[in-house]
Formats: C-alpha cells, sequence, structure tokens
C-alpha cells in the first residue's frame, strides 16, 4: 500500500451564515512539492489555510494532513505541521534568540536539542549576527525570517505559509524566496498562500487559482501558462465601444495565427501562433475598419492572463508598501 499524500482535500467547504468562505474545495499535495494557493485578498487562501492547520472547523467535506484526519485527529496534525501566521507574532521587547527560547519551552524541548536546533534555524534565516538584538530593530524581512524559524522550530514535516512576504521590500522578498527554496532542497513539503504572482511563478511546483471561494485551476504555472494556447497581444482602443470591440474581434477571428480573442479594459487580449506573422496582419485588419489604436502589446503568456482566462478579472499584483 502506497503512503498517503502530503495534504488530501475532498470537497471542503467553509460557510459564514450565507456566505461561502470556501465552496466544494478539492486539492492534493504531494511530499516534497511547494504548493501555493493564488488568489486576491478574500478569495479563500486563509480560510483553507486555517482549516489545514486545525484552528477552524470545515462546515462540510474532510481533509487529511499525511493520513490525518484535521477535525478527528487535530493533536496529531498539529505535531506534524509548522505554521508562519500573516500577521506577525513577534515581541519588541525580546531577542530573537529568547523568542526561540521561549518557544522551545511550550513545545517541551530538551534544553539540549532546543539550543542546537535554534542555533541551526538562526543560521538557516541569517539570523545569527542579530540573534541577541532586540526585535525592535529588526527590519521588516528580520521579522519575516523570525517568524519562519518560529515556525520551523518543532522540526515539521509540512510549513504552512500565509502571505509570507506580504508588506516587504524587494530585496526582502527576495531573501525570504531564498530561504524557502533552501526548505525545499531540505525535502520539506510547503504550502503557501500568495497574492504575489511573481511569488507562485518563481517559487510553487504547483499552484491552485482560488477566487471566490471555488478553485478554478490547478497545475504547474509553466502547465497553466501553456494551457493559454499561444503568445498575447494587448490592443488598447481610442474608442472602446461594445460595437467597436464586437466589430475588430470579428474581423480578427478569421486571421489563421489568431487563438483566440478575449475582452479586456479598453481593448482586446488575442492569443496568436508566431507573433513575427500575427502582428502585421493584426495591424492591416484594424486599419481597414477604421479603429484607432491606444497601444499595443506583445508578451509570453503570463499568470495574470491564467487568472484572467479562467476567472474574468486580473489579479493586482502591486506589492504592499514596505514595512518602515
Amino acid at each position: 500500500m502506497s503512503a498517503p499524500a502530503a495534504i488530501e482535500v475532498t470537497n471542503l467547504s467553509k460557510t459564514y451564515d450565507t456566505v461561502d468562505a470556501v465552496k466544494n474545495l478539492s486539492l492534493t499535495v504531494q511530499h516534497g512539492e511547494i504548493f501555493g494557493l493564488l488568489g486576491p485578498n478574500g478569495a479563500g487562501k486563509s480560510t483553507t489555510l486555517r482549516i489545514l492547520i486545525t484552528t477552524l472547523s470545515p462546515t462540510t467535506g474532510t481533509a487529511t494532513i499525511l493520513g490525518h484526519d484535521v477535525v478527528k485527529e487535530a493533536d496529531t496534525v498539529r505535531r506534524l505541521i509548522g505554521y508562519v501566521a500573516q500577521e506577525r507574532a513577534i515581541d519588541r521587547f525580546l531577542t530573537g534568540r529568547e523568542h526561540l527560547l521561549l518557544l522551545a519551552d511550550l513545545y517541551h524541548l530538551k534544553k539540549d536539542e532546543a539550543l542546537a536546533r535554534i542555533e541551526t534555524l538562526l543560521k538557516l534565516v541569517n539570523l545569527e549576527e542579530h540573534a541577541d538584538r532586540v526585535a525592535k530593530g529588526y527590519s521588516g524581512g528580520m521579522k519575516r525570517k523570525l517568524d519562519i524559524a518560529c515556525g520551523l522550530l518543532p522540526n515539521p514535516k509540512i510549513l504552512f505559509l500565509d502571505e509570507p512576504t506580504l508588506g516587504l521590500d524587494v530585496q526582502s522578498r527576495l531573501n525570504i524566496w531564498d530561504h524557502v527554496r533552501k526548505l525545499k532542497e531540505q525535502g520539506m513539503t510547503i504550502v503557501m498562500t500568495t497574492n504575489y504572482l511573481d511569488e507562485a511563478d518563481q517559487l510553487c511546483d504547483r499552484i491552485a487559482i482560488i477566487d471566490r471561494g471555488e478553485i478554478r485551476a490547478i497545475g504547474s504555472p509553466k502547465d497553466l501558462k501553456a494551457s493559454l494556447g499561444g503568445d498575447g497581444i494587448w490592443l488598447t482602443l481610442s474608442d472602446a465601444t461594445p460595437e467597436a470591440l464586437e466589430q475588430l474581434t470579428t474581423a480578427l477571428q478569421g486571421l489563421p495565427f489568431v487563438r483566440g480573442i478575449r475582452p479586456r479594459e479598453n481593448g482586446l487580449d488575442i492569443r496568436v501562433d508566431g507573433p513575427e506573422k500575427a502582428l502585421p496582419a493584426i495591424m492591416e485588419t484594424t486599419n481597414k475598419i477604421g479603429c484607432l489604436l491606444d497601444g499595443i502589446e506583445y508578451h509570453r503568456p503570463r499568470l495574470d492572463d491564467v487568472f484572467v482566462a479562467h476567472t474574468g478579472r486580473s489579479l493586482t499584483n502591486e506589492p504592499a508598501p514596505p514595512e518602515a
């Protein structure tokens, strides 16, 4: 009999009064992969995570961690996982080392084991030189590294990260990515939520696109982008009336290099084979029917294109303001 998947979720739902935060969600996470839950705020990512870490009970459906039910065997599940919350749990008057020592007591780790584990984790997240500074002097990135070290202290089999780089500056985000990659290299299974497209693309082996509590698509970033079928050309019209968009769509659909057309704000998103041949033909057709263009942009398939294709809207990818 084969070993159970790292995580198995079947028909999971969570309802608050009349609001469905998560609706009939099913997914499998394999051992040793980084699995991302990608979606906007309020999509159901954090609700799903809270169910998996046993702090929230589902309304219907089941979820298992390494074969253990998150409701019926919650105590066992908690011993197998680590969790880094979106909201930081840092006491500004304690040093980094004191945070870890306090947690080691709460986990009932033996003194020698705790000290050795703390030194290993401080080295892993590059906080060795800052371990004995009080946390109020830490940057946002350093605080996040300490959060991750705290989540790793019990030596979990699976680590859950809720928006691990939210609000960090670019360099701090890249540093956190490096630490997450190191954990994967060590064989750890990681589940993370994010609304950053570049983060999902760079870090995750597979992602589930979640919108309004439902999974819209699951796959590797590469496969999801390839599923769009072709490169993208964005046309922005000077006068993007419904009639003008319909007329241009009809005219372009007959071109041999066009594989698909979707409306977008003030224009069209066109999927093409061979942009070198498609672009001149698109421009010629646009001119023939008298459409005036404000802009034209070519790009390879992106995760935001995937999100639009499955949800009908774009996922805002502006990073939150960095911490002071």
